[in-house]
């Protein structure tokens, strides 16, 4: 049996990585400091170290020096926000084996610890989504997700499934507009298994959170030796989704610069590696997904035009939950189902005040939102089932702003400044007012040079 050292300041998630870890067949241990892993590894060594970035006395990369310090040759896996994603390049160049974007997706964390630790992945059919859609920059989809997933029964979910329906079974590129929160991925997901590509892979890459410089790299693969921190050879996801599926989620976020490498390997159907002088023909479908305005974004020269086309030959829309209120109830009790086996919790339902709180909600993050709210729900619960004392997070947050208006950027950079004002400059509590994701939120800092 493997041994995995996490290393995780947030007692929770660490509780909730160290017990699904466990279920999939590995022997886990949890500490919270980096002092802490230090005498951990002294003591009773590890075969793999799944650390966050950020922690309390110091840095992952300081436990990387440490590492090469003692001899230690032991993988090390980073876990970083998007925000500090050019220190996980830093890791990855100090020897990390890899880095994943939190919140953690499951699929993408089995797989690479596997590699890491070159064994069989467990199996992902059932693994928890521990937050997205934020997911990592690259992830292989494997299971069912209908079996983890509610299509819902109000008039918009039943329009958009029957243009998923539609659309599927041919060849035309999809893009997928929306919220975020609002079941992007699963869509895309929906298309691939109902297309004719079915049986072959379905590849998802997170363009939010892919830096620049590693941008070619996770796209075409790269050969050992190419660049500083390339100590393998890597597939890119263009050729691990050969035959299938390429979902680019977030395409809106890509830099100029990579959507020239990304037209071009559409056009051509052609990659190369980085550091390789051999060409390889791909052949993939494209389903692509933003929260923003991209049209806008041409107008403003940030988003090719010829690459819009590319990627725009049938648009689906994705309904807020807020508009589809019917839903709301059949997605509180599916989650819960959800957070009960995760949890090891046997919660029965809502009460009555519960029910008509989650009804009267505005629900800005949409279903992710109100995944991790029946999740903490249902972790607090003292009782079979969850009652307003476990929902005070909906009771606390007041609501002017249902999203951003993306047509008006100084009313937008108004509310970006009113929310953080509100939130005492709590950026995930000030992008879940605004409706929009921590990442875009970002995004949004940057491009006003909001100072927080």
């Amino acid at each position: 049996m493997k041994s995995i050292l996490i290393v995780e300041d947030d007692i929770t998630y660490g509780m909730m990585l160290k017990t699904w870890l466990g279920k999939k067949g590995f022997q886990v241990a949890s500490v919270s400091s980096i002092a802490r892993a230090q005498k951990h590894l002294e003591t009773e060594g590890a075969d793999l170290i799944l650390s966050d970035l950020r922690l309390p006395d110091k840095d992952g990369i300081d436990l990387l020096k440490w590492l090469g310090e003692q001899g230690l040759s032991i993988p090390l896996i980073m876990m970083t926000s998007y925000a500090d994603i050019q220190s996980a390049v830093q890791a990855m160049k100090l020897g990390a084996s890899d880095y994943v974007a939190k919140p953690v997706n499951p699929d993408e964390l089995l797989k690479k610890i596997s590699e890491a630790v070159k064994q069989p992945a467990a199996s992902p059919r059932q693994a928890p989504s521990f937050g997205k859609e934020e997911s990592t920059h690259q992830k292989n989809a494997g299971g069912t997700p209908s079996s983890d997933y509610l299509e819902g029964e109000s008039d918009a979910a039943k329009q958009l499934y029957n243009y998923v329906r539609l659309v599927a079974p041919t060849t035309m590129s999809v893009l997928i507009n929306g919220a975020s929160g609002t079941g992007k991925e699963y869509v895309a997901h929906r298309i691939h298994q109902l297309s004719k590509r079915a049986g072959q892979p379905f590849v998802a890459i997170d363009c939010g959170s892919i830096p620049k410089e590693l941008a070619a790299s996770e796209f075409f693969g790269h050969v050992k030796g190419s660049f500083t921190g390339a100590l393998t050879d890597k597939t890119g996801a263009f050729v691990a989704a050969n035959g299938g599926t390429i979902f680019l989620d977030e395409i809106g976020n890509l830099s100029y610069e990579v959507q020239i490498q990304l037209l071009r390997a559409l056009q051509e159907r052609k990659i190369r590696p980085v550091g390789s002088n051999k060409e390889i023909t791909v052949d993939v479908r494209l389903v692509s997904a933003t929260n923003e305005d991209l049209e806008q974004a041409i107008e403003k020269g940030t988003f090719r035009q010829d690459l819009f086309h590319r990627i725009n030959e049938f648009t689906l829309r994705m309904p807020e939950l807020k508009d589809r209120r019917e839903d709301i109830l059949l997605f509180a009790n599916f989650f819960l189902d959800q957070a009960n086996r995760e949890l090891d919790k046997q919660l029965i339902g809502f009460d009555d005040a519960a029910s008509r709180t989650l009804l009267e909600y505005h629900w800005p993050g949409n279903l992710r939102q109100m995944k991790n709210v029946v999740r903490r729900a249902t972790l607090l619960a003292q009782n079979q089932l969850i009652t307003l004392k476990e929902l005070t997070e909906l009771q606390q947050i007041t609501h002017p702003h249902v999203g951003l208006p993306l047509r008006n950027e100084e009313a937008e950079k108004h509310q970006i400044i009113e929310a953080l004002r509100q939130t005492g400059n709590n950026k995930s509590r000030a992008a879940q007012l605004l409706g929009i994701d921590r990442k875009t939120l970002y995004n949004k800092l940057k491009l006003y040079e909001i100072e927080s």
